[in-house]
């Protein structure tokens, strides 16, 4: 074992030297504030979906999703048809949307959209956006962070800190070297690292099972008398809430998450647009395959023993059914993981901090180099807060990803879909959108109310009805409205067609 465990240390060692190594090397090419933050628009389609599909499946899938599969059983095959099923409603409908809008106002930040979109109202959105995305990011932050302990304490059973510290000093690392680009580079690298995972170790251990003449529908009736149903042993109105409370994490896909949304606004022309969404669906629809079998074969293989945390299930498995040099190249993918969407959140929170409130909200006179140096100063301090989380918060990481969903992606999304396809979709009404929402999910999360319908859709659902409801009651008015009470709807790029591939 010891033997094992030097030579899985020295790859994930080397992983993460060439990681830092790469951020360096592309770091580069960011020059002003706009390049460190949202790469300038120069990065390929593809790349900017292997960027957004490494963000957007963390720790919580390789880790909290597994091990949840592992627990739940069949039923569990719903959260992946809902989160599926939202990536490709948000790459399909979505993220051309954003990449125009973001083109048009010359914005580089989800909540700058916002801001731009209903400008006299503009500074108050961009402070509640933003204390919105700092609650609740920071949350999603540590579950990264407390992941990564969880993956070295399983494969090297050192203190979960060590892995915990490890990681934040290579997260804030790359973000703060080279900001947007190093990121998407980096996650380009770990989101390859980890549909491989995904995909190689179902294969292998389906292939042991069948050496051992082992049967999962067999060891699913065996383990519990709800893990062979795909209701989960529900029936009535409870077979209802159990699919949708599931399905439910689609919401938080249609265009709330600030650091999936980036990826949208970073994309340069519609080609690009379409290779990113082929990219990005093949890869959702074939690492969530491998994870709920991973689930289902490690019940199959290990059915009667006893694991402490469910979450590890994973590292186990790869330590159990590879040799040691591929078993550390596959570990090596759960921090890919970790690290790619820990670095995107960092970028979020500081692109919050350092372009929607000071360059914008306080309209500080400050040069690129400045805000640029403002930025990583943000780094810093976020991740610091994101590290005192992860040590001190004793959740699962399934469930503190859940609440961040609900509560920045729940929250957004409303606001993002009624500003692009309601015309009398107020100021007021985002403001509202963005309350309601913030107050809703940390009420619902409280409350026993969570288990029975997941906040993940009444954060939606309350907060599509406020930016209705304060739209049609306290309408825009002004030199941007219409005579009919409607917004103007700035037209669309005229010359994106004519335009060369490679070019805004």
């Amino acid at each position: 074992m010891g033997i094992l465990n030097n030579i899985v240390m020295i790859e994930f060692v080397l992983y993460l030297v060439l990681m830092i190594v790469i951020g360096f090397l592309v770091s580069r090419k960011s020059k002003s504030h706009k390049d460190f933050l949202l790469g300038g628009r120069q990065l390929p389609g593809w790349a900017l979906a292997f960027s957004e599909r490494a963000t957007g499946e963390s720790a919580w899938l390789l880790l909290g999703y597994t091990g949840f599969v592992f627990a739940t059983g069949l039923s569990s095959v719903w959260v992946a048809v809902g989160i599926v099923t939202g990536v490709i409603v948000s790459w399909l409908f979505l993220a051309r949307r954003f990449m125009e809008e973001a083109a048009k106002y010359d914005v580089i930040t989800l909540p700058g959209y916002l801001a731009a979109r209903f400008g006299k109202h503009a500074k108050v959105i961009l402070w509640l956006t933003t204390v919105l995305i700092f609650s609740f990011m920071m949350f999603y932050f540590g579950a990264q962070l407390a992941g990564a302990g969880k993956t070295l304490f399983a494969v090297f059973n050192i203190p979960p800190m060590v892995g915990v510290l490890l990681s934040f000093a290579v997260v804030v690392s790359l973000a703060f070297i080279g900001g947007f680009v190093a990121v998407v580079w980096t996650d380009m690298i770990q989101s390859i690292m980890m549909l491989v995972t995904l995909v190689v170790l179902p294969i292998i251990a389906l292939v042991k099972i069948s050496a051992n003449d082992l049967s999962i529908s067999a060891a699913l009736a065996a383990t519990g008398p709800t893990m062979d149903s795909w209701t989960g042993g529900a029936i009535g109105l409870a077979i209802g809430l159990l699919l949708f409370n599931n399905f439910a994490w689609m919401f938080g896909f249609l265009g709330g998450q600030p650091q999936l949304s980036a990826r949208f606004m970073a994309l340069r022309n519609k080609k690009e647009a379409k290779t990113g969404s082929i990219v990005a669906i093949s890869w959702t629809i074939l690492a969530y395959v491998g994870a709920f079998m991973i689930g289902l074969t490690a019940l199959t293989l290990y059915q009667g023993e006893a694991f402490a945390d469910v979450e590890t299930i994973l590292p186990f498995m790869i330590l159990d059914l590879f040799p040691p040099w591929i078993a550390g190249i596959l570990l090596a993918g759960i921090l890919a993981a970790i690290i790619s969407t820990a670095n995107s959140q960092l970028m979020v929170v500081t692109s919050s901090i350092s372009e929607d409130i000071v360059n914008n909200a306080l309209n500080m006179k400050l040069s690129q180099k400045q805000l640029v140096n403002v930025s990583r100063i943000a780094i810093v301090l976020a991740g610091l807060v994101g590290l005192v989380i992860a040590l001190t918060a004793e959740s699962l990481v399934f469930s503190v990803v859940s609440w961040a969903w609900a509560g920045v992606g729940g929250t957004l999304s409303p606001a993002i879909i009624l500003t692009f396809f309601w015309r009398k979709y107020s100021g007021v009404g985002v403001i509202a959108t963005i309350s309601v929402g913030f107050i809703s999910t940390a009420v619902w999360i409280t409350s026993p109310l969570e288990a029975i319908i997941s906040s993940r859709f009444t954060t939606f659902l309350f907060a599509f009805a406020a930016g209705i409801i304060f739209s049609l009651l306290f309408p825009d008015k002004g030199p941007d409205v219409d005579a009919k009470g409607d917004k103007k709807i700035v037209s669309e790029i005229k010359e994106e067609e004519k335009a060369p591939v490679g070019t805004v």
